[in-house]
């Protein structure tokens, strides 16, 4: 077993054990979804599939015997995740795209369809960041980072729609973050796209609703993730980037999109943190200014300075597979009690209705 896939051997085996918890408390309505799909296998489409959450994302749904097409621009790393997809039971086919490119992604659209049929679902979640002072950044470098991170998502949901529209089925995903809300220092040009994706959805929900049309676009909003990003970003802070703590590992971003892409849930958060940072931002987002003033920069750096010729993937992917997992296996947690309350919410609520009635029923007698 090489050393990257024996420091994801956790991840993975916790993914298992979430999606079976999952399986065990599916409605009648997924237990017949399932059924369907395992008579005609899933076709998904993930962008930024090389590597980190989009790595991630990729393995959950090979697991359930999707076809799946990988869209990412570096090939080592799509070669890996199609030799992984194969070995969990699913089909892949590899498509070097850049999605700032429309013409690419729309390209990479029709050959999915050529290989495995109509596409199910399509998940956006390549992007590319700088860390950096806004007063030390470059226009072009804002340009890059929102034509990937932001332009990337409206691409792909329009090569999405262009078929699922005619056919009134599908599910678009789009993989949010915490800062779709909230702003923090240092990550300018990222914060802008993220909310620039989060307005973009909510203006295609309603069209969607307003045409009443059967295809759904979701979002899901998550924490700070443990993937390779923070070694290939494009930085300028003294020391090493790091996922802003706690950190989660990407297999719980990838069970959360996996749920959304089959549950009706108009937005997901993901992690008590960025239930905090968004509900927190609404209710004081003075507070929230002063306080990310004061622990942003550190948040966001480790101990350790930045190497004299470290490389980032901002223009061009780097060479390697890197696999889903970053640097931060032994900080990183692999549960979330937010999400499996989210994810079994509606069991949580008959339990607690169940509870209330005995508590009232109980003091009646006590009454009597």
């Amino acid at each position: 077993m090489s050393p990257e896939n024996m420091k994801e051997q956790s991840g993975l085996s916790t993914v298992s054990r979430i999606e079976d918890a999952r399986m065990g408390e599916q409605s009648l309505q997924s237990v017949a979804d399932s059924s369907i799909t395992a008579r005609q296998p899933e076709v998904v489409v993930v962008t930024g599939a090389s590597a980190g959450l989009g790595r991630a994302i990729v393995r959950t749904f090979a697991r359930q015997g999707a076809h799946v097409g990988l869209l990412a621009r570096g090939h080592d790393g799509l070669e890996g995740a199609r030799r992984e997809v194969e070995s969990l039971g699913g089909q892949a086919l590899v498509l070097p795209t850049d999605v700032s490119d429309a013409a690419q992604v729309e390209r990479a659209a029709e050959a999915v369809e050529h290989e495995f049929g109509p596409i199910d679902i399509w998940i956006n979640n390549a992007m590319v960041s700088v860390f950096s002072p806004v007063s030390e950044m470059k226009p072009e470098e804002y340009r890059r980072v929102t034509e990937v991170t932001y332009l990337g998502y409206v691409y792909g949901t329009l090569a999405a729609l262009h078929r699922m529209l005619p056919r009134d089925r599908g599910c678009v995903v789009q993989v949010g973050s915490a800062l779709a809300y909230r702003g923090i220092p240092l990550q300018s040009a990222y914060c802008a796209a993220k909310h620039a994706i989060q307005g973009f959805t909510e203006s295609l929900r309603c069209e969607l609703i307003h045409d009443k049309s059967n295809v759904r676009v979701t979002m899901v909003q998550l924490p700070a993730m443990n993937t390779p990003q923070f070694s290939w970003v494009k930085s300028r802070l003294p020391r090493k980037p790091q996922p802003v703590p706690p950190i989660y590992q990407p297999e719980i971003g990838a069970e959360a999109v996996l749920f959304a892409a089959h549950e009706r849930r108009r937005e997901m958060y993901v992690g008590y943190p960025t239930v905090e940072a968004i509900i927190g931002d609404k209710i004081a987002p003075g507070f929230a200014d002063w306080y990310l003033a004061r622990n942003g920069y550190d948040a966001q750096q480790t101990r350790e300075p930045v190497e004299p010729d470290r490389r980032d993937n901002l223009w061009e992917s780097l060479p390697g597979d890197w696999g889903a997992h970053g640097d931060f296996d032994t900080s990183a947690t692999d549960f979330s009690p937010q999400l499996w309350a989210s994810t079994h919410r509606g069991w949580l609520a008959v339990a607690s209705a169940i509870i209330a009635g005995t508590a009232c029923v109980a003091w009646l007698r006590k009454r009597r």
